[in-house]
């Protein structure tokens, strides 16, 4: 047995993962009306990112982004979106500082929570310095808005 193939066949799963989100994005698209916008950038790269939220209470009723950039900074956006529709804001802020501590603290990503079941797929940008701010900026965005919302 090749000692790497289990590694190679995860690898190969999760690129693709990355490639449906980036190929076919959830919750993509601007949102008339949102209750809270914010916009998140990377200049490093230029990766670009709007998004928008409308709450019921304190639920995430309606989440959307539009955004340009890698196929990384897109993907990671998509799985965002999905992770955290219809959670409340306690709970979305609670998903993307695991996500965010996946990526920068060295959590193992079998220990996220299974909301975050795809956003595990990032896992392997950590082997990419530069392209960690790629797959973050989702996360830190809804952190932002989150905190203009005032519920964080």
């Amino acid at each position: 047995m090749n000692p790497g193939g289990e590694v190679q066949f995860t690898d190969e799963i999760y690129r693709e993962v990355i490639l449906d989100h980036y190929r076919s994005p959830r919750h993509s698209g601007e949102m008339a009306d949102p209750d809270v916008f914010e916009a998140g950038i990377n200049p490093l790269c230029g990766d670009e990112l709007m998004l928008f939220l409308k709450f019921k209470g304190v639920a995430i009723a309606e989440i959307a982004f539009k955004g340009k950039g890698c196929s990384i900074s897109q993907a990671s956006a998509s799985m965002m979106t999905e992770a955290v529709q219809d959670l409340d804001v306690f709970r979305a802020e609670a998903l993307a500082r695991e996500f965010k501590d996946m990526m920068l603290e060295g959590r193992p990503a079998e220990s996220l929570s299974a909301e975050l079941e795809d956003a595990k797929s990032l896992e392997g940008v950590k082997r990419y310095p530069v392209r960690v701010k790629c797959a973050v900026l989702a996360w830190n965005t809804l952190l932002e808005a989150l905190k203009k919302r005032g519920k964080i």
